[in-house]
């Protein structure tokens, strides 16, 4: 049976929906359309960007009868984006999955989890706030995710692997950061399944002559003429055979110029771009990291932000943004500087590069951005897991369709695998990747980690003492250590303690060796801030009016709003915040074409 949300919360979305779509048309209608009086126009609607923000808004032009022109500087092979490369998690509220295994939840329990999390404190009742339409959008998006979320996927032939993961635990309090229950629910073929209905959409539209795919056509301007969105500009580049996720060529062969009444803007985040993520480094966070590695491919350049800026959009929240902590550098790179992220369970044990044990929240799953100042705190780019055997096996899972096969490629006996082996691709890491020290003792575990560094900062006697001191936490079913808690509290959880979390033991018992220790590195991932948009996905200036005929949806727009995250995400939702605000955006301006 699919999950429905109630008439209050049904009433209200379709209200926002609808009335972004007649505010669009509205303002639409009332400049006449410079590109129409100079002549036809070249499409209905230009999108700019092709990952899954612009697919879906593409899809829902061509369902609605519109011409559109896609674009994207990367060559076809990339058509999907970063959320082909993604695990396919995507938060969901109250769900069939949920309920199969016994979690209690609710829009309201989801709602207090988003604002505890979100922190939002930039004007939400003053329109022209920062947090004004971030607030607005996370309220639709919550009901969006308890609501019609699944069931419309779910006609889409998206389907879930049935255990829900419990993402993003929080701070310790109930109105506090984290999630109070599991809401991870990782897509079955991971990634490119979420990517592939959206696909098949726009390329069913071109063979019926709605959409033309232009790709190696970057967009250098977004025109206005008489202060309404015309069109853009751009350089065509030479073709590309670059495989996905390849850097491809800069060499320009040529222009374009190509009109159309509405441009959107889905052209992702400044994940890549390093330079600019240290620009936009807030103090909050510490001293930017001097050596970070990349979890997106090079395109993630965030160039369409500046560049719809100029046009007249407004930026807000630009310090806002989502790296993770716990990076491994791929030891066999898809792109340059390449990161993937374990997605760890909670046993590991955490020590900052000097040596010393991080404190609550500072736990494995629990809190990413106060961990993430916590080790900028310490003076060092990196940190460490010390564990054992018995937890990676278990416990260790690594971000990324490449890296999941038996969930990419839907192979349910592989997947059964992990019950009793561990996982292939964390074996390759652990053999080949050049953030792993194995070793049979503590002390060779001790030489191996100061060697890796080449800092000499880890000293034998001060980590035995912490491990023991933990360990001797282990031999009562109670007790006070806030990361043994943790750990009892997820085998309660029948989904962590089938898939997610070893049983108790002491890091230092024989039965549980080798000892394992892992450097862990800054990873860049998301933006948070962006362009502030209404709930129609309309681009909003300086004064908070809409710039007519600009559209942005996806991570370069906050993932809805300008930041519909506010400070920190509960996750599975950047996915789902292209799904949503690609949707609302693409309905929206099909609303304000309609002849």
């Amino acid at each position: 049976m699919e999950n429905s949300a109630s008439p209050s919360v049904v009433s209200r979305r379709q209200a926002l929906t609808v009335a972004g779509g007649v505010l669009a048309g509205a303002a639409l209608a009332s400049n006449a359309s410079p590109a129409s009086a100079a002549g036809p126009s070249d499409a209905d609607a230009i999108v700019v960007g092709g990952g899954l923000a612009g697919l879906v808004a593409t899809a829902e032009l061509a369902a609605a009868g519109r011409r559109v022109l896609l674009l994207d500087q990367e060559p076809e092979s990339n058509l999907g984006g970063q959320a082909f490369w993604s695990f396919g998690g995507l938060f969901l509220v109250d769900s069939d999955e949920q309920r199969l295994m016994g979690i209690k939840d609710s829009r309201e329990l989801a709602w207090q989890d988003w604002l505890g999390a979100a922190g939002f404190d930039r004007g939400t009742t003053d329109p022209g706030g920062q947090d004004y339409w971030a607030h607005k959008w996370a309220e639709a998006y919550v009901d969006f995710a308890a609501g019609e979320k699944r069931s419309w996927l779910h006609e889409l032939g998206v389907r879930w692997f049935p255990v829900v993961g419990w993402a993003e635990r929080g701070g310790g309090l109930a109105d506090g950061h984290g999630n109070s229950v599991p809401r991870f629910h990782v897509t079955w073929g991971t990634g490119p399944a979420v990517v592939e209905p959206f696909e098949k959409k726009v390329r069913a539209a071109v063979a019926a002559g709605k959409v033309t795919l232009r790709f190696r056509h970057r967009v250098d301007e977004v025109v206005r003429t008489g202060g309404v969105v015309t069109g853009v500009r751009g350089a065509v580049l030479e073709p590309s055979s670059a495989a996905r996720g390849k850097a491809s060529s800069r060499t320009v062969v040529g222009d374009f110029e190509l009109s159309a009444p509405v441009v959107i803007v889905t052209s992702g985040g400044i994940g890549a771009n390093h330079d600019l993520v240290r620009q936009n480094w807030p103090a909050r966070l510490g001293t930017p990291p001097k050596t970070m590695i990349s979890g997106v491919p090079a395109y993630a350049d965030g160039r369409m932000l500046a560049i719809t800026e100029k046009a007249g959009g407004r930026i807000v929240n630009p310090d806002r943004m989502w790296h993770y902590t716990e990076g491994l550098r791929n030891y066999d790179p898809i792109w340059a500087n390449h990161g993937i992220r374990i997605l760890p369970g909670p046993s590991s044990m955490w020590f900052d590069a000097t040596g010393k044990r991080f404190s609550a929240p500072d736990l494995p799953g629990y809190d990413t951005l106060h961990t993430l100042k916590s080790i900028t705190d310490t003076g060092y780019d990196y940190s460490w897991f010390v564990t054992t055997q018995k937890i990676i096996a278990k416990e260790f899972a690594l971000s990324g369709s490449e890296q999941n096969p038996d969930l990419t490629n839907k192979d349910v006996l592989m997947l059964l695998s992990r019950i009793w082996q561990t996982p292939e691709p964390i074996e390759r890491f652990k053999k080949n990747g050049a953030d792993f020290v194995v070793a049979s003792t503590l002390s060779e575990l001790v030489r191996g980690m100061n060697k890796l560094t080449g800092d000499g900062l880890i000293g034998l006697a001060d980590l035995q003492r912490q491990i023991v001191a933990r360990d001797r936490e282990i031999d009562n079913p109670y007790t006070k250590d806030v990361q043994v808690m943790g750990i009892r509290n997820a085998l309660s959880y029948p989904g962590d303690s089938l898939s997610r979390t070893a049983s108790a033991h002491k890091i230092l018992d024989p039965a549980a060796a080798p000892l394992i220790a892992v450097r862990l590195n800054i990873l860049t991932r998301k933006t948070l801030g962006g362009l502030q948009t209404d709930l129609s996905g309309r681009v909003l200036d300086a004064t908070g009016a809409p710039v007519p005929g600009l559209y942005a949806a996806g991570e370069v727009a906050g993932f809805g709003g300008g930041g519909v995250h506010g400070y920190r995400s509960l996750e599975g939702t950047f996915l789902g915040g292209c799904l949503f605000s690609g949707r609302q955006a693409g309905r929206a301006a099909a609303a304000a074409t309609a002849s």
